[in-house]
């Protein structure tokens, strides 16, 4: 049988309310009497009562987790962060997908009927704009994700987004590449990712002292292999192809290796490749894929917690955190 909140204090000589301070990581607990009892929470087995604490607080204990899209990788490696992190405070996390779809999203956020049904979203919108959400009637807490600014209006966990895309594109110049192509810019409105991406690309160039060449920049519609690999093929066909590319993602980093590869050319002798992300699949590729990795897992730290504290009753204004990344270098760039 597991220790009751009474059993422990009762052992550690405070108060139920300090044990269940302890419990929930309240700071009104000085660090010697959390180590105290936190000890003989580990040693009696204590097992907190979720469901019984959810029905206290008029809760159902579910946040929804939204993305754009379900098949992406990252997105994938995100969701279980997520989902590991909320489980630890005694959350079920439900995942909901909207096609980048900006009626679905407004839908979601902004009418209450779906949101209703969870205690708060993790919500990564492609589609909305500020005035979607300044006067949304749902009271549901929201923390966003992804570079899309829409105001200050809510919680926002991001990267940046220039800076690690300039990274990335320092790296290739560091390791003597002079013709840099990028592969993933979309100048409109909707895609910022792509846009921070290729503001950080070009002032990596600027501070190499390279000159930017349009056709070297290419678009794409998705950030997708078939992208990648359509927009490497038109980079070979120019009369002077890259030495070398930064992808806006991983998966458009490994349809470009695979065009590069079926022409015959080495990776990265001929051309180094850099991508964005850290997939699973790009450290089993051949070669491995060199790539800027956002710490997934302090996203969905930052992500839940942010939400959990404005369910505890927080009111301080929203924030902006951002969250770490690093270059991962592999075989792409050193092989």
């Amino acid at each position: 049988m597991s220790a009751t909140l009474r059993e422990v204090a009762a052992r550690a000589g405070v108060s139920i309310r300090t044990v269940s301070n302890v419990v929930t990581g309240s700071p009104k607990v000085s660090t010697e009497t959390r180590r105290r009892v936190q000890e003989l929470l580990d040693e009696m087995g204590y097992q907190p009562n979720h469901v019984a604490r959810t029905l206290r607080n008029g809760r159902s204990g579910l946040i929804a987790l939204v993305l754009p899209e379900l098949d992406v990788p990252y997105f994938a490696e995100l969701t279980r962060a997520v989902i590991e992190r909320a489980a630890r405070s005694g959350y079920t996390v439900v995942i909901d997908q909207t096609d980048g779809d900006p009626q679905r999203e407004r839908d979601l956020v902004t009418r209450g009927s779906r949101a209703a049904l969870f205690d708060g979203l993790i919500f990564s919108p492609i589609g909305l704009g500020e005035a979607d959400l300044a006067d949304r009637p749902s009271k549901t807490p929201v923390v966003l994700l992804g570079e899309r600014e829409i105001g200050r209006s809510l919680d926002h966990v991001v990267i940046d987004n220039v800076a690690a895309a300039r990274l990335a594109t320092q790296h290739l110049a560091s390791i003597g590449r002079r013709r840099i192509a990028a592969i993933g810019h979309q100048p409109d409105e909707m895609h910022q990712t792509a846009r921070l991406r290729t503001r950080g690309y070009l002032e990596a160039l600027a501070a190499a002292g390279l000159a930017p060449e349009e056709r070297l920049m290419r678009g794409v519609q998705f950030f997708h292999r078939a992208d990648g690999a359509a927009a490497m093929a038109g980079l070979l066909a120019l009369d002077a192809p890259p030495d070398a590319v930064f992808c806006y993602n991983d998966l458009l980093a490994l349809g470009a290796l695979r065009e590069i590869l079926r022409r015959g050319l080495r990776v990265p002798q001929d051309i180094a490749l850099v991508g964005f992300d850290d997939i699973e699949d790009g450290r089993y590729a051949t070669p491995s894929l060199t790539t800027i990795a956002p710490d997934k897992a302090q996203i969905a730290r930052l992500a839940v917690d942010l939400l959990l504290r404005r369910l505890d009753g927080d009111t301080t204004p929203p924030v902006e955190l951002s969250a770490d990344f690093s270059l991962i270098v592999r075989e792409s760039t050193t092989g």
